[in-house]
């Protein structure tokens, strides 16, 4: 992903190269050029910074697989970063000195969303250094390194203090035998079969889809393509590749229950990652011709904002009753899932989710060393009442991501905090999304002021 330093500050790159070695999709190249001479001195330093910005991220991705999440600039750059990066210590000084320029520009930047502009790039440069620290072996307390990286520091509650929210779930799901396996029980009767998966999500998406689009525009030429993977640590994943076209990904290692249709359709999908990466490119990257976001470093404070919008977006789009009346009258249905007499199924639900911050505790308790790891299985299995193999997996997350758990509870507290403060209309709580993704945006910013 390095292209010399003043052709990038001079190009806002679109489609082409996606994360994991991804090929540019056919047609879908377009480059938007920058006029210098109508620049002012003071944005045409933050292009430059920019374009630095690209070249230091991509050579980062070089050490370490999957720190570039995405990337859609010039294929030449990523082909230049991978034949010839830097060492890590190299990397780590320049991150430094890009700072130090960061920090000189922004003196004489006025305008206000270049100023957002240039707070966001210090925060993304500050966690690449954590990042780069950590790839040489700096170990960071759980809280210091979620901070660092991801822009926000956690305050977790103890686990003990989820235990009214677990007596609550043991009402819903009485029996004999632990907790978790009466629950793991009923919420089998829910699985989707394999022969039906396609059908299920590929309408569960177009329900995503219709309801973001009533609300916020999209290009009219955005598309994705739906896999079904197996041998992941996570259940699903979109890989945005540029030109409005991601891939998503949903792993079938595990049995899936016909919740995480909406869940995945919202959060990988519309108004989740997909969205969100669909309007930074056509509003920054393309449109403003910022090319610091033609590339996404996973370890970095855009991802509590991708993760907590996504998170927040389901219920974004099915409040209240919608969700459980389109799982009732469309999902099970399709899913030929008998559909229950009740409402038990979607009350504990909401029960069990009342319980889910005990992950970001239990991670954090592992990753410091209070807890090894058949204690952190068992804990899982208690409090995020699942089965031995759904808590390795989560565990086997946890290990290959660490802090970064922190963006889906606590991202999705701050994002909701921020669209329903002041109780607003359904279409001011739009708006606020909207802005949320597709522009320059902080944890910081999502705070009372």
């Amino acid at each position: 992903m390095i292209r010399k330093l003043m052709a990038l500050a001079l190009i806002a790159a679109l489609p082409g190269c996606a994360a994991n070695g991804s090929k540019p999709a056919a047609g879908k190249s377009a480059v938007a050029s920058i006029d210098v001479r109508r620049t002012p001195a003071s944005a045409q330093a933050m292009n430059d910074i920019a374009a630095a910005y690209v070249q230091l991220s991509l050579e980062i991705g070089t050490h370490e697989d999957g720190y570039i999440d995405a990337y859609y600039g010039p294929a030449d750059a990523k082909t230049a970063a991978e034949a010839a990066p830097r060492d890590k210590a190299a990397l780590l000084a320049a991150t430094r000195d890009l700072s130090a320029r960061l920090d000189g520009a922004a003196r004489r930047v006025s305008d206000p969303m270049e100023r957002r502009r240039a707070t966001f790039l210090r925060a993304q440069l500050r966690a690449a250094e954590t990042r780069l620290l950590m790839m040489q072996g700096t170990r960071f307390a759980f809280a210091d390194e979620a901070e660092r990286l991801f822009g926000v520091r956690p305050r977790l509650k103890t686990l003990a203090s989820y235990d009214a929210d677990l007596a609550k779930v043991e009402a819903l799901a009485p029996g004999d035998g632990p907790l978790w396996q009466r629950v793991e029980a009923y919420l089998d009767r829910f699985t989707i079969p394999k022969d039906r998966l396609q059908k299920v999500f590929d309408a569960a998406i177009a329900r995503c889809r219709g309801r973001s689009a009533a609300q916020i525009a999209m290009p009219a030429d955005e598309s994705f393509r739906l896999e079904f993977v197996t041998g992941k640590s996570w259940s699903g994943y979109n890989y945005y590749q540029g030109g409005y076209h991601s891939l998503i990904q949903v792993n079938t290692d595990l049995p899936i229950r016909l919740s995480r249709a909406l869940d995945l359709g919202c959060h990988e999908g519309y108004p989740g990652h997909h969205l969100l990466n669909m309007k930074l490119e056509e509003l920054l990257s393309r449109g403003r011709g910022w090319a610091e976001f033609t590339v996404y470093p996973l370890y970095s404070p855009q991802s509590l904002i991708a993760e907590g919008s996504a998170n927040y977006g389901i219920d974004l789009a099915f409040p209240g009753e919608s969700r459980a009346d389109t799982e009732r009258d469309v999902l099970m249905p399709i899913a030929e899932i008998a559909v229950p007499s009740d409402d038990r199924y979607w009350q504990l639900l909401k029960a069990i989710k009342r319980v889910s911050g005990a992950r970001l505790t239990i991670a954090q308790q592992y990753l410091d060393g209070a807890i090894d790891r058949p204690t952190a299985v068992a804990l899982t299995q208690k409090y995020m009442l699942v089965s031995p193999e759904r808590a390795d997996q989560s565990v086997r997350f946890t290990e290959q991501y660490r802090s970064y758990v922190i963006n889906y509870g606590l991202g999705e507290q701050l994002v909701q905090a921020y669209i329903e403060r002041g109780k607003p209309n359904r279409e001011e709580m739009w708006r606020r999304m909207a802005k949320i993704i597709s522009e320059p945006t902080l944890p910081a910013d999502l705070l009372p002021r």
